[in-house]
């Protein structure tokens, strides 16, 4: 891989979803997608780019972005941030208004973050029956339609099926089928999947009341993570939370949040 290819084709990626490759990735990138390249008989990335340019390969723009999107993920990662939604935000949320929660997870990936919302949601209402009686709404969005695709279906197997999770979590919250888990029915229902570019307006999704936008931006330009955090910003509603992943911070890319620390976590309150 040249070096002029190598720039090329950063920043073909930073245009097309946001992510910024630093500089030394070349591995990653070869290894990424190599698998892609075969399949489509491309053996350098500057005859890649030139498909790309030529818009030959329609399909290949979306092979490449599910390729270098991270997608690895896990059940209940960050308890903490679970505990806080189910102990804080939910009876906070209930106090205030009687209508649907709604709540988005931001880059699902394989959908774990999302279906862990709706267990904590449905935790909370069988432990206080009545107190949500508009229900909640799960929108989880990524800008992968590969993994879309298989979150949806809610079936989990192998290794990636059960890591994170106790025993009695796969009893309540999963029918087992072999060394598969399928989401119950129950938890699925709450959940809607769709296709979105965290570098793209959003603001037709609606209002949320909390948004889980963890460990995505360490992904993108210091810019693109301002824009990103003010425009989330945009479509909570008053004092709803933002989530981010344990080691991010909002300090540096807005003051319209307010930080708040309990039951072991971080979340930041929208003033």
């Amino acid at each position: 891989m040249s070096p002029g290819d190598y720039e090329a084709f950063r920043k073909f990626l930073e245009n097309a979803c946001g992510i910024v490759l630093g500089a030394g990735k070349e591995y990653l990138v070869s290894s990424r997608l190599g698998g892609l390249m075969r399949d489509y008989g491309i053996s350098t990335v500057g005859q890649l780019l030139e498909q790309l340019n030529s818009n030959r390969n329609p399909s290949l723009r979306a092979g490449i972005i599910d390729a270098m999107t991270t997608n690895e993920t896990f059940w209940f990662r960050d308890m903490s941030h679970f505990r806080m939604l189910q102990e804080m935000v939910c009876p906070e949320i209930k106090a205030r208004h009687s209508h649907a929660i709604r709540i988005w997870s931001a880059a699902c990936s394989y959908g774990q973050e999302a279906y862990n919302l709706s267990m904590v949601v449905q935790d909370y209402q069988r432990a206080n029956p009545g107190v949500l009686p508009g229900g909640v709404d799960v929108v989880a969005t990524d800008i992968s339609s590969t993994v879309l695709k298989e979150a949806r279906k809610g079936v989990y197997c192998g290794m990636s099926a059960s890591r994170g999770l106790t025993l009695e979590q796969q009893a309540r919250y999963f029918n087992v089928n072999g060394d598969c888990l399928e989401v119950k029915p129950e938890i699925r229902k709450r959940v809607s999947f769709r296709e979105l570019n965290l570098t793209r307006g959003y603001e037709m999704m609606g209002r949320f009341d909390v948004i889980f936008c963890r460990n995505v931006l360490i992904y993108f330009s210091s810019e693109q993570k301002r824009d990103i955090i003010n425009r989330m910003a945009g479509v909570l509603n008053p004092g709803g939370y933002l989530f981010l992943g344990s080691t991010e911070s909002l300090s540096a890319h807005t003051d319209r949040f307010e930080m708040v620390s309990k039951l072991g976590g971080i979340a930041y309150r929208l003033k």
